[in-house]
């Protein structure tokens, strides 16, 4: 991370004046973080980079992405007992944050897969203002796709553009606007729509909070209509991991959940001093 981030997250948690950490004494000291439950581990390269900040070294017993059964010490420092104190929370928020999301993430991509091999899991923007791009990472580490970090990744026409402008004068806006390497995903909520999108040229177009079988009957009209190929397809809004075997087997090509982010349970981790 920047450092000047780094910093920042650093002053948050510490505060103007520390008197916590302080009075441990200023001695080596051995600890080591441990997983509490199973999950999918990361965050492992953010707390090294904060604890490195505090002067303290790290042992990373496993790899960002990979799982670990409940009980696994995942990171063992050693360093200052003050400075190892400090750097504490920061280091486990980081860990049980991102180890949520990847965790979660996981299990949708399992379900998904089930039913289809060629589906992929996406996350959304619905993020932590200033912490997407770890909240991101993580999605990416539990085996989804990141979807769009930023409004500048792509042109997405939503609802609302098309109230304001017609389906029809926005594409034609996006594609005079937008450089040719973006991406135009229309957002649509009946079948007419679809059919009218595809013809326009859209590159995707996102189902928003449409049932599967309403889904398949789109997807089938794209077919019969030889549109099918031209555009992905892609399924969002009332998605959780209890239903999207549902929208696995629908037909698209990607589904999209809030629910990585908004829903990930933190993961249980401690810090133990081992030796001082």
């Amino acid at each position: 991370m920047l450092s000047s981030e780094l910093e920042r997250f650093v002053a948050e948690d510490l505060g103007e004046w520390d008197d916590s950490s302080t009075i441990a004494p200023e001695l080596e000291a051995w600890a080591s973080i441990t997983a509490k439950e199973d999950c999918v581990i990361s965050g492992l390269s953010e707390a090294v980079e904060i604890f490195a900040y505090f002067g303290i070294h790290c042992e990373q017993l496993f790899e960002d992405g990979e799982f670990v059964v409940a009980g696994s010490q995942v990171l063992s420092v050693r360093g200052s007992a003050r400075a190892i104190l400090q750097a504490e929370r920061l280091a486990l928020n980081f860990l049980a944050r991102m180890s949520g999301i990847s965790t979660l993430t996981r299990e949708c991509v399992l379900r998904a897969k089930s039913v289809s091999d060629k589906v992929r899991v996406a996350g959304t923007r619905k993020t932590t203002p200033g912490f997407r791009l770890y909240e991101k990472k993580a999605v990416f580490l539990g085996g989804g796709d990141t979807h769009r970090f930023n409004l500048s990744d792509a042109v997405l026409i939503k609802d609302n553009h098309i109230k304001l402008l017609g389906l029809a004068e926005c594409i034609t806006q996006a594609r005079s606007r937008a450089s040719f390497t973006k991406k135009i995903e229309v957002e649509i909520e009946n079948l007419s729509d679809l059919v009218l999108a595809a013809d326009l040229g859209a590159d995707i177009i996102m189902f928003d909070n449409m049932a599967p079988p309403e889904i398949e009957k789109g997807v089938r009209m794209l077919q019969q209509r030889g549109l099918r190929d031209r555009v992905l397809l892609e399924a969002s809004g009332g998605i959780l991991p209890s239903n999207i075997e549902k929208y696995a087997e629908s037909g698209v090509d990607v589904i999209s959940l809030g629910a990585l982010t908004r829903d990930a349970r933190w993961i249980d981790l401690s810090l133990e001093i081992e030796q001082g």
